[in-house]
């Protein structure tokens, strides 16, 4: 029987050219729009079967496509409330139907409850994850066509670091042991706060001097060694094992640093306008100004992109030192002649 009741509702039962036998819920008491929603479900598994028609897909469908997609990334659960939001705006809606310009306009501008702006970055990230959902539908074929929704403008990346002699007299600022230990190694690795406080002692070795982020607590989402210079390894040795964590508590992982401490030894060293992630700024920072190449560095630091270290590119210039002299008026003698008189200002 092609429709039938089950309690109040109408109810198809069709089979499909490839056999396949569908039943469900035609979610109505009126027996001709039972009927015309049985005609559109026959029509619409002939055109499957005989023009090779793609079948309309959800936007639920495309949600679990970008979840799993960034299943293991750090970020996974925020990816999980961005999916919250924009499936309170199109659940329930075939992809085809949803535009560009749609798209646009679901962008959230404000927080929650407290109302308060968001900023163009925050707003750009949960462009990042409906773009990503569409484009790994486009690529499923699910779509015919790719959207486009413009990226919003970001303020330039702030780098904020600090000079040795101020980091050593923040560490030495710092009132709470471990929190001297933390900081210190966040400044001799560049390691993130969450990375440091993922990080077990079955993860340090030592003897081959490199500590293990592994992919699930990396922000990329792909595990990197991170290199142990001699005061890294140092600190670590002086590091209690209380538990599996490097920084443990009572046994259990610690979540947060102590601000408090941070903010008191901040103002009492001297240095503003300062986060605790800056301290990753300095330490890319100082390797930047030792030579350290941009490519190593980007490795090193477990960032994705080479875009991303790019902002660090300017505080050496000694890669466009060696060019300085390509483009000028002396010949060889000349500067030859040149070089000698300077000598002699200089030495008298």
């Amino acid at each position: 029987m092609p429709i039938y009741k089950r309690g109040k509702k109408y109810w198809i039962d069709v089979s499909a050219p490839n056999g396949e036998r569908i039943r469900r819920s035609t979610g109505t008491e009126d027996k001709l729009k039972a009927q015309e929603y049985h005609d559109k479900v026959k029509h619409e598994l002939w055109q499957q079967e005989r023009l090779d028609k793609q079948p309309e897909r959800f936007f639920e469908e495309i949600v679990i496509l970008a979840l799993r997609d960034a299943e293991y990334q750090a970020c996974f659960n925020n990816k999980q409330i961005y999916a919250r939001y924009f499936l309170s705006i199109f659940k329930g809606r075939k992809i085809s139907s949803i535009t560009s310009e749609e798209i646009a306009n679901s962008l959230p501008t404000h927080k929650g409850k407290t109302k308060s702006k968001l900023s163009n970055a925050t707003q750009n990230r949960y462009r990042a994850f409906i773009m990503r959902a569409f484009s790994l539908a486009y690529k499923m074929g699910w779509i015919s066509k790719n959207h486009h929704v413009t990226r919003l403008s970001e303020p330039k990346v702030r780098v904020r670091w600090i000079e040795r002699d101020q980091a050593r007299l923040l560490i030495n600022n710092l009132s709470i042991t471990w929190m001297k230990g933390f900081a210190s190694l966040a400044l001799l690795t560049g390691a993130r706060k969450g990375e440091i406080f993922s990080l077990t002692w079955r993860n340090v070795d030592i003897n081959r001097r490199i500590a293990v982020i592994t992919a699930e607590n990396a922000k990329s989402g792909k595990a990197r060694a991170v290199p142990l210079n001699d005061e890294a390894i140092s600190i670590l040795r002086s590091l209690p094992k209380e538990g599996e964590f490097v920084f443990s508590s009572n046994g259990k992982c610690r979540k947060q640093i102590s601000r408090t401490d941070f903010d008191r030894a901040l103002k009492k060293s001297g240095i503003n306008d300062f986060r605790f992630h800056d301290l990753r700024h300095t330490w890319a920072s100082w390797h930047v100004q030792n030579g350290t190449p941009l490519m190593v560095l980007k490795e090193m630091g477990g960032w994705e992109t080479l875009e991303m270290v790019n902002k660090y590119a300017h505080l050496s210039g000694e890669h466009l030192a060696k060019y300085s002299g390509f483009v000028t008026f002396l010949t060889q003698e000349e500067k030859s002649i040149s070089q000698k008189q300077h000598l002699t200002l200089l030495t008298g």
